[in-house]
């Protein structure tokens, strides 16, 4: 699902910097920082990118991940740096669209950015294509697309939307007698149902009803009543993983359940998430109760509160910035990833290509607990032939609990044999 293309330039960096000057582009300063010499290092150029929501009603707006690198940029050199080179950020407006995600990624060539950073992108094809060419890394991108867990310069923090469907199955399994899923009726769709069928069957419970949707709707009437049917009575379970369209089912589902049909919820982070709990009602929200599986610990664990700082004395009250979005959190530990790579090399220069060589060679970050400890050996794979470049097959387990978001089970939970099971049969 893509918003309307816009024509631009094929050659962007001029003209990209000119047409998102106002909402999108931002550099950072590249003069001396406290105590370091002004010729002693020089600054580290990187880009993120994600749409900001113009490109049309169906488009994604994740344009809190922009600001979220923005404000990472303003405390880190306000610290010193990173290893005391100034960080220069580039943002860019990627809009949804094939064409923007191609622009953004030759911006990030010509400006000869050492990397792409916590970004977002549904049309991997377009912007992996020149990072490949350059030898560029894209470090910490949210999973929107297929190639961020396929490329050789793509190092993920996640196991995208594959392993939150994995684990999704996990903590149904343990508390559903049957589950409906509903889905978008396309091959993506097909992958999310084989992974749930997976996991369910390998918990020893049934197969889910599989039930499929589109992916634009505006009712979803049809699709409840054949997951109110598919779930049964009391013991049953419904999730959905339909993107910002989750809300929509969910709204014709609550209309049609009876009030004593005791059915749970659940869904994925990435369709359903704090930000959409408190918009629909906190406490009062159709969604308490609801099971919801996620890359990262729940919102309100310490383990985020140095981003939370961090966010209130450097956003300057930036409200696209929303702490309890999972975007924000990605970028967060993509450049804390950044951090740790580019403090490793302790260079006086640092070029994409000694970033990639770093990576390689087994770098290992520490995101402070937010993610288990992250290295991209070709041994720390999952060896998956529909999954090679997964390196983080972890999830985290939550529950809706007077409107919070809070853990369902406390640690981590690896979902790595089901991924490989689906891979090998799928």
């Amino acid at each position: 699902m893509t918003g309307r293309q816009r024509p631009i330039a094929s050659r962007p960096s001029r003209l990209l910097v000119s047409a998102v000057a106002a909402g999108g582009l931002l550099t950072t300063g590249c003069g001396a920082l406290p105590g370091v010499s002004g010729d002693s290092r020089a600054p580290v150029t990187v880009v993120t990118w994600a749409p900001g929501g113009a490109s049309g009603p169906d488009a994604a707006d994740m344009a809190g991940m922009t600001a979220m690198a923005r404000t990472y940029a303003r405390w880190v050199n306000g610290d010193g740096g990173l290893d005391g080179h100034r960080l220069r950020v580039l943002t860019c407006d990627e809009q949804d669209t094939s064409t923007g995600a191609g622009n953004c990624a030759r911006l990030a060539v010509e400006e000869k950015a050492v990397a792409v950073v916590g970004s977002y992108s549904r049309h991997g094809r377009a912007f992996t294509a020149p990072l490949e060419v350059a030898g560029i890394p894209y470090i910490g991108g949210y999973g929107a697309s297929e190639e961020e867990f396929r490329s050789y310069v793509s190092y993920p923090v996640t196991g995208g939307q594959s392993a939150l469907l994995a684990g999704n199955a996990r903590q149904l399994a343990g508390s559903c007698d049957r589950v409906a899923l509903v889905r978008p009726d396309t091959l993506g769709g097909d992958g999310q149902s084989w992974l749930l069928k997976t996991g369910l069957t390998e918990a020893r419970r049934p197969a889910p009803v599989d039930i499929r949707a589109a992916e634009a709707a505006t009712s979803y009437d049809d699709a409840a009543g054949r997951a109110l049917t598919g779930a049964g009575a009391a013991g049953g379970c419904v999730t959905a993983v339909l993107g910002d369209r989750t809300e929509t089912f969910f709204d014709s589902f609550r209309r049609l359940e009876p009030p004593d049909a005791a059915v749970r919820i659940s869904s994925v982070l990435g369709s359903v998430g704090q930000p959409l709990i408190d918009r629909t009602g906190g406490r009062d929200s159709p969604f308490e109760g609801a099971y919801v599986t996620g890359w990262y610990p729940d919102s309100g664990d310490a383990r985020w509160n140095r981003m939370r700082q961090v966010i209130r004395e450097h956003a300057f009250g930036d409200n696209r910035i929303d702490p309890d979005d999972t975007g924000v959190q990605t970028t967060w530990i993509a450049y804390t990833a950044l951090k740790s790579v580019v403090e490793s090399l302790h260079e006086p220069e640092i070029t994409a290509r000694k970033v990639t060589k770093a990576l390689n060679k087994g770098i290992r970050v520490d995101t402070g607990g937010l993610t288990p400890e992250l290295r991209w050996r070709y041994e720390d794979m999952i060896g998956s032939d529909s999954y090679p470049r997964i390196v983080n097959s972890k999830v985290t387990f939550q529950i809706v609990r007077d409107g919070k978001l809070v853990a369902d089970r406390k640690g981590f939970v690896d979902v790595t044999k089901t991924l490989s099971d689906a891979s090998a049969t799928g």
